[in-house]
């Protein structure tokens, strides 16, 4: 019988030929230690973690559970095409540009869509505005609201301010707390701030949600209101309810000749 362990050239303990899953297993292993070695995921515009703790690909809309994930994921086909085609498309809308286009460009513009990507301009930020906070009360739906006041005096030329509503598990500042929610005011060239209200729904009424900006005083006005609280509403609705008398006080019986309500002498 031929002994096949020891003979030349064979390795003890070596196993089988490995399957499909351990040489994917491998091969994922050997592309994240390749793009350790050329890529910066500080430097990587399309590296995104988000509130979930896992990793996104912004240029690819992919869900990463991990670096290594993402690194393996950047040194695949799918990721270099679209590489590729956002190249393609920022040559295109150079003014200045004046190479022609190579032709793996031009089969990438044909083969992309047509819509055109969104470019991040750098902008340098020269702080936070003044501001201040009102807390104002409608008087006759007796809504409780606030009123913003931002002044913006060196707002740059032809921008006006803007602003939105944010939840909680939007932002990436501080631990996400379903009871509150954010003001986020924006306005270049100054940093973007965040005002931290109470999670609760908005009157989006137009006279209730309002803004202004005043170009000469550069001043940003923004009020709003809260829509009452389902509880709040039900307890004033009842107190104003004829016949209602508050907990722990005697209410007289009109249909009862012999109980009539008490008269304090003069």
């Amino acid at each position: 019988m031929t002994d096949r362990q020891n003979r030349v050239g064979s390795k003890i303990g070596s196993a089988g030929v490995a399957g499909a899953s351990e040489s994917n297993v491998d091969r994922r292993e050997r592309l994240r230690k390749l793009a350790l070695e050329t890529i910066d995921l500080a430097r990587d515009p399309y590296f995104m973690r988000n509130h979930l703790g896992s990793y996104e690909c912004k240029l690819c809309l992919t869900l990463h559970t991990n670096e290594g994930s993402y690194l393996a994921h950047t040194q695949g086909k799918k990721h270099q095409t679209n590489l590729g085609r956002r190249a393609a498309k920022d040559a295109m809308e150079k003014p200045d540009s004046m190479a022609p286009l190579t032709a793996q460009q031009q089969q990438a513009l044909k083969t992309g869509s047509n819509t055109a990507p969104a470019f991040r301009r750098n902008i340098i930020k020269i702080g936070r505005p003044g501001y201040k906070v009102t807390k104002v009360r409608d008087p006759g739906s007796r809504q409780v609201g606030m009123l913003f006041e931002i002044a913006y005096p060196e707002i740059a030329q032809g921008v006006e301010p803007r602003y939105r509503f944010m939840s909680a598990y939007e932002q990436q500042v501080q631990a996400p707390n379903k009871a509150y929610q954010y003001l986020v005011i924006a306005a270049e060239p100054y940093e973007s701030i965040a005002f931290k209200i109470q999670s609760r729904d908005i009157d989006r009424a137009e006279e209730k949600l309002w803004s202004h900006w005043d170009v000469d005083q550069k001043m940003f006005t923004l009020q709003f209101f809260f829509k009452h609280d389902q509880r709040m509403l039900s307890s004033s609705r009842m107190e104003n309810a004829p016949g209602y008398s508050a907990p722990g006080t005697q209410m007289a019986n009109p249909l009862n000749p012999f109980h009539a309500p008490m008269r304090t002498a003069a």
